[in-house]
């Protein structure tokens, strides 16, 4: 398997070329053109109940497609949804964590799952963030350009800023006393600790949510 990533960080896109009895899995709707020799099959990878939980729990989709060129090779292009950066990764022996909603793909030895951590993983909109364990590459998304940082102590993000992470990290969500946002509340962030990687995203979709807000086409009240 070859791949290139274009146009990044900013609209990027993922080429990848595929030879005779290589496969690669995506997000379904994640495909932007492919060759047309390519054979595609629709699944749940994982069986219905693995399907809702990624699909309920971590917004990524119930299905899955896979991807396999048919008599030689073939080439299939992937793009997210969001404007941003997209990260190739080789599995780490652990696996990785992302938040809700960054996977795009992978080979077919790579696993994606649910995983609770109660309050303290309440990380962006929800209590569950996605394990993805397994072998051979994978890619995921962000929205903005990415970064990587590597971990050796304490290291704190703003909350909805960080797209993924290596388990070898402790995390909890703490609330930022001295940081006021909006109204003076108390900004939250996610707190690392130990050593490992994690990879930061330099937009936030909520951010952008709230600045949006304002903007929207709102109905005034006429008794004309």
């Amino acid at each position: 398997m070859e791949y290139r990533i274009e146009c990044n960080p900013t609209y990027s896109a993922l080429e990848v070329d595929l030879q005779l009895g290589e496969t690669i899995v995506a997000e379904a709707g994640a495909m932007t053109w492919m060759s047309d020799n390519m054979q595609v099959t629709t699944s749940t990878r994982g069986g219905i109940m693995a399907g809702l939980k990624r699909a309920i729990l971590t917004s990524e989709s119930f299905f899955q497609n896979t991807y396999t060129p048919q008599g030689g090779s073939g080439t299939v292009t992937f793009a997210p949804g969001s404007s941003g950066d997209i990260v190739a990764v080789d599995m780490p022996p652990d696996g990785l964590l992302l938040e809700k909603g960054a996977y795009l793909a992978s080979g077919e030895d790579v696993v994606c799952d649910s995983k609770f951590d109660g309050l303290r993983g309440f990380f962006n909109e929800g209590m569950f963030v996605l394990r993805v364990t397994g072998t051979g590459p994978m890619f995921f998304h962000s929205y903005g350009r990415i970064e990587e940082v590597d971990v050796d102590g304490e290291y704190v993000i703003d909350n909805g800023y960080a797209a993924a992470w290596e388990p070898s990290l402790e995390y909890r969500l703490t609330r930022g006393k001295r940081i006021r946002s909006f109204l003076f509340a108390d900004q939250l962030l996610l707190s690392f600790s130990g050593r490992g990687r994690v990879w930061v995203q330099s937009r936030s979709p909520r951010v952008l949510a709230n600045w949006a807000y304002p903007f929207r086409p709102v109905e005034s009240d006429n008794d004309d």
